[in-house]
């Protein structure tokens, strides 16, 4: 891996640094407002104190902290990859650009010794899930690496209450930043209640300190960050928006890694760009949160 010396230096010396993931950046987000959004995000963790570590793959080298060439090239090339942590090694082999995804990230994150990740939402279990077996790898990976991983819940176009109920098999601790409920990802209530609650980055750091003194340092912990109730997506717009975006994926047989850039980009489409920047506010809010959250805990 290639380590930004900004980055690395932070992490030697024990500094607050905050990862961010790429696939927002490349498949996330219409151009030009990507980039743009992708240095928002920095700026965001910067603001908080701590120093940002996006994370990608530019010409088959794991990057931890992009300079503006490499962001341009996660942001406006056509030829960057969605990459789960299964697809590092092919892209990395072939010399190709790759946009890391939650797992991805929290995987490179986690080997750079980054411990705070901030994102949008995380992935999950999909509505179908019964007949498509389709799972996010996010779940899997969180309960293997160490990282405290600051979201908005998950996607609202998922099963929330099946991911929460695969996140407590799989060991991973959930918290509600804030609130009593599982924010879901445009909404500010996913319908489903937060395991548990903290209200403060101290809080969630005392958390992180006794997850490893109880060696559980091997599995993430999610914070989740909601969306105030007046900056969320009108929820009846929504749900009506997710119906239709369901049935257009259904019909244009849309699977796997695909259904989710597809989802999202059809709301971007139907709701006017409403969703869009709503996607923009919980992103940077999370980074901002990330932020503090690393300066208190190092």
């Amino acid at each position: 891996m290639r380590i930004a010396p900004e980055v690395a230096e932070a992490v030697t010396g024990g500094r607050p640094v905050v990862a961010l993931e790429s696939t927002l950046i490349s498949h996330g987000l219409p151009r030009p407002r990507n980039l743009e959004v992708a240095h928002e995000l920095e700026a965001a963790v910067r603001s908080a104190g701590a120093v940002p570590a996006t994370i990608a793959l530019v010409a088959g080298e794991p990057r931890i902290g992009l300079d503006s060439e490499a962001l341009s090239v996660v942001a406006e090339g056509a030829d960057v990859v969605k990459c789960g942590v299964r697809d590092l090694p092919v892209v990395v082999a072939r010399g190709g650009n790759g946009a890391t995804t939650v797992a991805a990230t929290a995987w490179l994150a986690a080997r750079a010794g980054i411990a705070v990740f901030a994102t949008g939402g995380l992935g999950g279990v999909h509505r179908e899930s019964r007949e498509t077996w389709d799972e996010s790898a996010d779940l899997e990976t969180l309960a293997r690496v160490g990282t405290t991983v600051v979201c908005s819940g998950v996607k609202s176009i998922l099963d929330v209450g099946a991911t929460l109920e695969r996140l407590e098999t799989l060991g991973v601790t959930v918290l509600g930043y804030g609130t009593d409920r599982f924010p879901g990802f445009y909404l500010h209530d996913s319908g489903f209640p937060a395991p548990w609650r903290v209200d403060s980055p101290a809080q969630v750091a005392a958390v992180l300190t006794a997850g490893r003194e109880l060696g559980g340092a091997d599995r993430a912990v999610v914070v989740a960050n909601p969306l105030p109730v007046e900056e969320q997506l009108d929820p009846e717009l929504h749900d009506r928006v997710l119906a239709a975006g369901l049935a257009a994926a259904a019909d244009a047989r849309v699977g796997g890694k695909d259904v989710t850039p597809f989802l999202l980009d059809f709301f971007h489409r139907e709701t006017g760009g409403a969703s869009l920047e709503a996607n923009v506010r919980l992103v940077v809010r999370n980074a901002r949160l990330g932020a503090e959250i690393a300066a208190a805990a190092s």
